[in-house]
């Protein structure tokens, strides 16, 4: 039978290489491939150019080699599953990568017409998940450990809260909202949606994208992200405090700040495209911290 330490380096490399693809997928989508954006962010809002940029193909090249390779582990990892009834417990988390990945290749097939806004939303959402399922097969390798205590009230209704703001930050990028709010923290002035923003709010959830619902999803991302940002910040301290978990809790404390700081440097920069993808990066570190501290 494979050790589990093996087991856990595998990975542990799977889920660096699920990293590298979500920093890659993120550059190519917002410089060169995705949305056609040479220009970033002033390309937003007109047709997609195809880029002229001499390292696009490589960055590609590599973005497909590390998608492959990814997939390999997870068919290596969920074959040892599949061989050694000890290891049920991580054939789950393992199938459920496995699934995702599918997914996303068949999305793939699509990603190349930026003007599909759900398949681009649905693209985002997919690679912050990679790294968080990626994470979860290190956890299910773990050791049995003795029964945990429920995580704070604080820490759960975090993650729900964190969640929502998530899927408003997607919305912004697959919407191709961001310049709709270039200014912290209200919104040319603006510090609640208006009637018309709510209105445009709906035409967005059928992916009919307009400046206005922009304003919404950056208002409501933003307010929800303080919330989150509070819940989970009590929720993580009181874990620390207690004893329990510490290097994640001090991980995930120190992902909210770095995460906050980069959400506002991104919008005070004008929108830097290296402060945004820093942004995403940080914010799928968080993910795994958070399921770690929510393990029981």
């Amino acid at each position: 039978m494979i050790s589990p330490r093996r087991l856990r380096a595998t990975a542990l490399w799977l889920t660096g290489l699920s990293l590298l693809v979500v920093v890659i997928s993120a550059y190519l989508r917002l410089d060169a491939a995705g949305l056609g954006c040479s220009d970033w962010p002033a390309c937003y809002g007109r047709l997609p150019m195809v880029s002229d940029q001499p390292y696009y193909s490589p960055l590609r090249l590599a973005h497909r080699t590390l998608a492959t390779l990814s997939l390999l582990l997870t068919l290596y990892l969920l074959w040892q599953c599949k061989r050694f009834p000890a290891l049920t417990g991580v054939a789950r988390p393992v199938a459920w990568l496995l699934y995702l990945m599918l997914a996303l290749a068949v999305l793939g097939v699509w990603s190349g017409e930026p003007r599909l806004t759900v398949i681009v939303f649905l693209n985002l959402l997919g690679g912050l998940s990679l790294v968080s399922f990626s994470w979860r097969i290190v956890l299910a390798i773990h050791a049995v450990e003795p029964p945990k205590p429920h995580p704070p009230l604080t820490l759960r209704a975090g993650a729900l809260l964190l969640t929502v703001t998530i899927l408003l930050g997607a919305g912004i990028g697959a919407g191709q909202l961001a310049l709709a709010c270039r200014t912290f923290p209200a919104c040319d002035g603006q510090w609640w949606p208006r009637v018309a923003d709510w209105s445009a709010l709906l035409a967005f959830a059928s992916w009919q994208a307009r400046p206005e619902s922009g304003v919404a999803l950056h208002l409501l991302h933003r307010y929800s992200a303080l919330g989150s940002l509070l819940l989970l910040g009590h929720g993580t301290w009181t874990m620390w405090r207690g004893g329990d978990r510490r290097l994640a809790a001090g991980t995930m404390l120190a992902m909210l700040a770095c995460t906050a700081a980069l959400g506002l440097a991104t919008v005070i920069s004008d929108l830097s495209i290296w402060l945004t993808m820093a942004h995403g990066l940080c914010a799928a570190i968080t993910l795994a911290a958070l399921a770690t501290l929510l393990k029981r």
